[in-house]
């Protein structure tokens, strides 16, 4: 995400100072942001990745490889490429990993807002599309209504089989 902060009104302003860690913040406070980030926002661009391409190549890899993407989609000439800690691919343009960020860099919490907001829209669709596993409830967390519905209905194809959590050990995820 490329900010202008001088596209910033006193009104945006004080609806940016909410700006912190988008897991701090509540989904209002997440929903409330989204349009106000995207007013001031000069480039935005929302990368993802499908669960078969993740199980695939690993997350980590996969969220790197993500961040690479969009970060290039942004990236001007003269700027600093930020990410939330982790080091970031090679982009042509300098480039700083910030442990913390989403809680120190305005961009990074924008960002960070962006991303999550987003994701939990997309839950909210899938939820339609995919009926019983109550995605709009729990945003693809796992909380015992989730592993509950796995075990009453099996996977849908939003889900990752790789993935690794003490609390989907006991669950069969694929064949």
């Amino acid at each position: 995400m490329l900010l202008d902060l001088e596209r910033i009104g006193p009104a945006q302003a004080r609806a940016l100072g909410a700006l912190n860690d988008s897991k701090q913040q509540t989904p209002d406070c997440r929903a409330a942001l989204y349009p106000v980030i995207l007013s001031v926002a000069v480039r935005v661009a929302i990368v993802s990745r499908c669960a078969p391409g993740i199980d695939a190549r690993g997350l980590h890899r996969t969220n790197l490889a993500a961040l690479g993407d969009a970060l290039a989609a942004v990236a001007c000439d003269g700027c600093i490429c930020l990410s939330d800690g982790f080091e970031l691919p090679q982009l042509g343009y300098e480039r700083r990993a910030v442990v913390g960020g989403d809680r120190t860099s305005a961009a990074i919490a924008a960002a960070s807002v962006i991303a999550k907001e987003t994701r939990d829209r997309y839950m909210r669709r899938a939820d339609a599309a995919h009926p019983g596993w109550r995605f709009a409830q729990h945003v693809g967390y796992s909380t015992p209504e989730h592993r509950e519905a796995i075990q009453r209905l099996g996977i849908s194809p939003l889900h990752r089989l790789s993935f690794q959590s003490t609390a989907y050990q006991q669950l069969t995820l694929g064949d």
